[in-house]
């Protein structure tokens, strides 16, 4: 095990003495604490997704507890009555060890999803090395259930073939730009030919997609976003905007008060220093956000 490994291990040192640095970005371990959140949000005027932390599992076992959380993950929101749905990481539910077994979680899940106010499931998108299996299993349990969608990651240099493919099926897209580090060879590298990616793909759902999830704390991509609707006349119902929780706080706000949807992402679980470090500080431009983000409303 690495050094970096060690130290992001749930029961370490450094998780136990240093959570006061994620707290902004992840509200707790429980997932109490997590619904404490939700009902906030909810009496903002905001919807949620809760993602349990965790992922690259290796033992049955362990996704077999993933999956489990996840249901009563289901059990307390119907409970309590919120609104708020799921997210899922493939990887968690053992996709690593055999991506039938992963399918046989995830199903397990959608199905009792579909009992909730929110039945909706996402699939989270991990590293390039894994996506090809993600849309796989993804396409596997769409055929039978409807209430199931995938992350595409604009800098990814296929994501415009999976775009076509995705709203030729009608499945519920998240676009994001992309939080991991990938070579030149399968990401774009430059933050403006990001953005001009993250813009085509996500023109293209405005227009034909099955109410994308436009996921992104880039305000000039958003306001982007905003022009391009209203100029092509897509009404304010037929997408979401999708933000992390803790990050741009009155961004968030201003776009309830403009009659924009808005989903904000909330993480919890005791593996919160691997998001923190994988999801925030591993590639430059997240850390330097997220720093900024700590300072800024």
């Amino acid at each position: 095990m690495s050094v970096i490994d060690r130290l992001l291990s749930p029961d370490s040192s450094f998780q136990k003495r240093f959570f006061f640095l994620a707290r902004r970005f992840v509200p707790g371990e429980t997932i109490d604490s997590a619904l404490d959140v939700v009902s906030e949000l909810n009496a903002a005027g905001m919807s949620a997704t809760l993602d349990f932390l965790g992922e690259d599992i290796l033992e049955p076992e362990a996704a077999a507890h993933t999956r489990e959380v996840y249901v009563q993950m289901l059990d307390a929101i119907s409970t309590r009555r919120l609104n708020t749905n799921v997210s899922v990481k493939l990887t968690a539910l053992g996709m690593l060890i055999d991506e039938q077994l992963a399918l046989q979680n995830l199903l397990t899940i959608l199905e009792r999803a579909q009992s909730n106010a929110d039945p909706f499931v996402r699939i989270d998108m991990e590293g390039s090395a894994v996506t090809d299996k993600t849309l796989r299993v993804f396409e596997r349990a769409y055929a039978t259930h409807q209430n199931v969608g995938p992350v595409l990651q604009a800098y990814l240099r296929r994501t415009p073939a999976d775009v076509e493919r995705m709203t030729a099926i009608k499945a519920r897209v998240r676009l994001c730009k992309g939080a991991y580090r990938e070579p030149p060879a399968i990401a774009f590298q430059e933050m403006p030919t990001i953005r001009r990616e993250y813009l085509k793909s996500a023109e293209r759902l405005l227009l034909t997609g099955n109410y994308p999830g436009i996921a992104t704390h880039d305000v000039r991509l958003i306001e982007s976003i905003k022009r391009f609707s209203a100029q092509y006349g897509v009404p304010a119902d037929r997408f979401e905007f999708q933000m992390l929780y803790g990050v741009r706080p009155q961004v968030q706000h201003d776009l309830v008060e403009q009659g924009y949807r808005v989903r904000i992402y909330i993480p919890f679980g005791t593996h919160w220093a691997g998001y923190f470090y994988r999801r925030i500080l591993e590639r430059r431009e997240n850390a330097v956000f997220a720093l900024s983000s700590m300072f800024t409303k």
